[in-house]
């Protein structure tokens, strides 16, 4: 008797059409403008990570620029 074993996970892994479904669903319920905008964040915080990963001197880190005159 052969028994076909799988592991767990890979049992509830989704498919391609599962994943076109959640997309769709966090579009309808976030909406493009507001999924963009999480994007942007995301790409951001990567790229000031590898930033600060590089840098060497802690002062070469740029600090964020506020606007606001004092």
């Amino acid at each position: 008797m052969i028994e076909f074993w799988q592991p767990l996970w890979l049992l509830w892994t989704p498919g391609p059409m599962e994943l076109l479904l959640l997309l769709g669903i966090l579009l309808l319920v976030f909406g493009s403008s507001k999924i963009a905008g999480i994007g942007k964040g995301l790409g951001e915080g990567i790229r000031n990570f590898k930033k600060g990963l590089k840098a060497d001197d802690p002062e070469e880190l740029e600090a964020p620029k506020n606007n606001k005159s004092d």
